[in-house]
């Protein structure tokens, strides 16, 4: 089984920006979709974004639609989500996730948490004046 190891958490001021980077292992990006997922205190777990490289498809939620880019970098094995125009309820840990390339990446699947076969340990993201 893969791993997946996510950093780049933080504080920082309603409008700033952040960077987070889910570092795998074992998995090869051309079979597996990689998507990002967040939770807050009392929240159920959200999908943020979710990207396929086989299928050169990305998805948003609608949330983050605009603010957040997702994007990946193969020969680092790396999945990043720079996120922009930063609000109080951003605010939460991330978790990185990754699913079978074949079943993931659909409009109404890739959201789903219980679709996912591993998951990260997540990075606080708290977005706060």
């Amino acid at each position: 089984q893969g791993q997946l190891v996510e950093s780049g958490g933080g504080l920082v001021q309603p409008g700033g920006s952040l960077r987070l980077s889910c570092a795998t292992s074992g998995f090869s990006l051309d079979y597996y979709a990689i998507t990002w997922f967040r939770q807050a205190p009392g929240k159920e777990r959200e999908g943020v974004a979710c990207i396929s490289t086989s299928k050169d498809i990305t998805y948003y939620g609608d949330s983050v639609k605009g603010r957040f880019t997702i994007s990946r970098d193969n020969a680092k094995n790396t999945v990043d989500l720079q996120m922009n125009s930063l609000k109080p309820e951003d605010t939460g840990v991330y978790y990185c996730a990754a699913g079978e390339d074949s079943y993931v990446p659909y409009v109404s699947v890739w959201y789903q948490a219980a679709v996912y076969v591993s998951w990260g340990q997540g990075t606080q993201v708290t977005v706060s004046s």
